[in-house]
């Protein structure tokens, strides 16, 4: 699981799990080009991250929803890495909701973040990996992508065809050595909270039942640098290397247990 020198892209790793992704391939190691619209806290975490080393982490401001963006981006990403290994795709946005209620507005935003940008990165990703013999491209699904979500629909349906993608992409790039998984992570971030804080007491004993009392280990959320940085070493490290098109809950079995 040793990944020094290993060159990596992260994608929102600005704050929550895109931020514990770039310090954990830091730490590991690994040189890393993070990415986000949050120009002022993308830098701040990739510097800190630098300075605890031993990798190296350096900040691009790209919407990966973009493809001009995407693909500018990746290509100056790889310039400065000398390459690309490993792709860590965390980028995604969330908004709450219900089936008969959701605007067509949310539904594109969340489309077009975290589908078409999975999309779009995942592309960029293997255009560079597939002529230096391959890689590692890690998505994020959800279980969300996995049950009902009456209050997260389009959420839920956009990780839905996260999940469809990567097992797709999986397939057809093989035969290029390019590996793609997906973790369905249950941690506490940013994004977690804010949903939260915008469900009512009824909506949040809901969500208790829903998540927490489901999550066997401790029923609680876990860390994102704890609990969910290591697994994204181990798929970026060649001890992953017989495994892609995974979907893969790092959920303390709440996905299982459900």
């Amino acid at each position: 699981m040793e990944l020094h020198d290993r060159r990596i892209i992260v994608t929102g790793g600005a704050r929550g799990i895109g931020a514990a992704a770039v310090r954990g391939y830091t730490a590991a190691g690994a040189n890393v080009i993070s990415m986000s619209l949050n120009q002022e806290l993308g830098a701040e975490v990739a510097a800190a991250a630098t300075a605890e080393g031993p990798g190296k982490a350096a900040f691009l401001r790209v919407d990966v929803s973009d493809p001009e963006q995407v693909a500018a981006g990746f290509d100056e990403a790889a310039s400065r890495l000398g390459g690309l290994d490993v792709l860590a795709h965390a980028a995604a946005i969330q908004r709450s909701g219900d089936a008969g209620g959701v605007t067509v507005g949310d539904w594109d935003a969340m489309f077009a973040v975290n589908v078409r940008g999975t999309m779009l990165t995942n592309q960029a990703a293997h255009r560079h990996m597939a002529p230096s013999g391959g890689g590692s491209i890690i998505n994020f699904g959800s279980i969300s992508g996995l049950r009902a979500e009456p209050g997260a629909p389009a959420y839920s349906a956009s990780k839905g065809a996260v999940h469809s993608w990567t097992r797709t992409a999986a397939a057809a790039w093989g035969g290029d050595g390019v590996r793609v998984n997906a973790v369905l992570p249950a941690m506490v971030t940013p994004m977690y909270e804010a949903a939260r804080a915008r469900l009512d007491e009824a909506g949040r004993t809901a969500d208790y039942w829903a998540n927490k009392s489901t999550i066997a280990l401790g029923h609680e959320y876990g860390d994102p640098d704890r609990d969910l940085g290591p697994v994204l070493v181990f798929l970026a490290s060649d001890g992953s290397r017989f495994i892609t098109g995974q979907l893969l809950p790092v959920d303390g079995g709440q996905a299982a247990v459900r």
